[in-house]
């Protein structure tokens, strides 16, 4: 991400998106599906935005962070934010491009949220919806409804906060690396020339995680775009150096609910498959 970001997305939907965001209503609902590996490059909107994946996984950098956004999750961008965004597959993207005024008690920063059953569907029929919808029709009232329940969702533990301090920084961009590597805190001190309790402590402060949960989390994000391409759990599990498929699967679970095995499932998929 170190090129200079441009106000819009570039491509062939750029004028559409500029479009959409020059409209006076709240909410706009936008659609496009893209190939495994397309990249839309560092850009910022005037608009909040929320970007959701009715199918597929999408990586996002944004804030000194990444994101994994599978189906069933969705990342909150507030308005101005630089991001980019990066097919992990193809995905077919439902993005809500929302106007600051309106986003008021929503999140200032990037927030990956859980999509409830009812905000999914109200998501894909937004996508439907005319952009000059009235604000006093049923679309209109059905935008305010979703911006309601994007305040409700709970967060999804999808994003991997990177630490400033350049010790920390130093076994943080090691373990993204290498997120196999199981050294403790103790063998990483040794190396930065810091104490074990000063880089727990710089952990804490700068990512809001332990060491071990951070680690924890860049496994996760690792095995999650793994996943998505095709491999197979146990091998995953093994090569991100858990004991077994099953110690693996079961960290996976209490992190995501939803075994490896059905997690990139589109979430009407997973549900049938608990209903089995």
């Amino acid at each position: 991400m170190a090129s200079r970001p441009s106000d819009v997305t570039e491509g062939g939907i750029a004028a559409e998106v500029r479009a959409l965001q020059r409209l006076p209503q709240s909410v706009q609902a936008f659609a496009a599906d893209y190939p495994q590996g397309h990249v839309i490059d560092l850009h910022r909107h005037s608009r909040a935005q929320l970007l959701h994946a009715e199918s597929g996984l999408m990586a996002i950098e944004a804030a000194s962070a990444s994101w994994l956004i599978p189906p069933g999750v969705a990342l909150w961008v507030p308005p101005g934010m630089p991001h980019e965004v990066r097919a992990v597959t193809a995905i077919s993207m439902r993005t809500l491009y929302v106007r600051p005024d309106a986003a008021a008690g929503l999140a200032e920063h990037c927030r990956a949220i859980a999509v409830g059953p009812l905000l999914r569907e109200l998501i894909f029929r937004a996508v439907s919806f005319s952009p000059h919808y009235a604000a006093d029709s049923r679309e209109g009232r059905l935008m305010a409804v979703i911006l309601d329940e994007v305040r409700e969702q709970p967060d999804a533990p999808l994003n991997l906060p990177l630490p400033r301090d350049r010790r920390a920084r130093r076994v943080a961009d090691a373990l993204v690396a290498d997120p196999a590597d199981g050294r403790p805190i103790e063998e990483w001190a040794s190396v930065t020339g810091a104490s074990a309790r000063t880089l727990a402590r710089i952990f804490r402060e700068q990512t809001g995680l332990s060491f071990g949960q951070w680690r924890q989390r860049r496994r996760l994000l690792t095995a999650l775009e793994r996943l998505a391409a095709g491999e197979a759990v146990t091998l995953v599990a093994l090569d991100l150096g858990y004991s077994s498929p099953s110690a693996f699967a079961a960290m996976f679970r209490r992190a995501l609910g939803h075994p490896p095995s059905q997690y990139l499932r589109h979430p009407e998929e997973r549900r049938r498959s608990r209903k089995r």
